[in-house]
């Protein structure tokens, strides 16, 4: 029994040791006041993000917390450690300029096929629905009210034609902006890679 309390009174002051060590040090912060504050109890939650220092029982700077940075030094470092994240990301898809351009010729090769298929799209059912006027056209001519599913059918041809050129010009408009983001990450490498040179 003696020696289970002698135990939990060892523990018990090697948990009390670091707050007896921790007790010593000083935090050193300026209050709203502009005031230097010297405190052995911490800083106080409203003044953690100006900043503070730690000093030691001889009063000398062991740590040094730096102010939270503002909204727009925020904002900064976040884009800057986007571009460097978009800058490793270049140099690993690409080696040189060149890589970029035959990247860029392969993609609007693409898009150029897709724009080429909904031109061709476009052509046939335009076709198809001159067909189907010119047969409501016979009708009419001959005197007959022209069927109900021709009068669908042809409704159905315009929306599709419709449909066909805003899909012509949304892939164009991927084209330029595919373009134009090819340009931007020619330019960036050869930045880039200058300084290395």
């Amino acid at each position: 029994m003696h020696s289970l309390a002698l135990t939990r009174c060892v523990l018990l002051l090697g948990l009390l040791s670091p707050v007896v060590v921790g007790a010593t040090d000083l935090y050193r912060y300026v209050d709203d006041n502009g005031t230097t504050v010297l405190n052995r109890h911490g800083v106080p939650p409203e003044h953690i993000s100006k900043g503070y220092e730690v000093l030691n029982d001889q009063g000398r700077v062991t740590q040094v917390i730096p102010p939270a940075p503002t909204g727009a030094e925020l904002e900064r470092i976040l884009a800057d450690k986007a571009r460097a994240s978009s800058d490793a990301q270049l140099l690993r898809l690409y080696s040189t300029p060149e890589d970029v351009e035959r990247a860029r010729q392969r993609k609007l090769a693409e898009i150029d096929g897709f724009i080429g298929v909904a031109r061709g799209n476009l052509k046939s059912v335009r076709t198809q629905q001159a067909n189907l006027q010119s047969q409501a056209a016979h009708h009419e001519r001959a005197g007959r009210q022209v069927p109900a599913h021709l009068l669908a059918q042809i409704d159905n041809q315009k929306a599709e034609q419709e449909r066909l050129k805003s899909d012509i010009l949304r892939y164009q408009a991927v084209r330029k902006e595919a373009d134009n983001s090819f340009i931007a990450d020619s330019d960036r490498l050869k930045e880039l890679l200058s300084r290395y040179q």
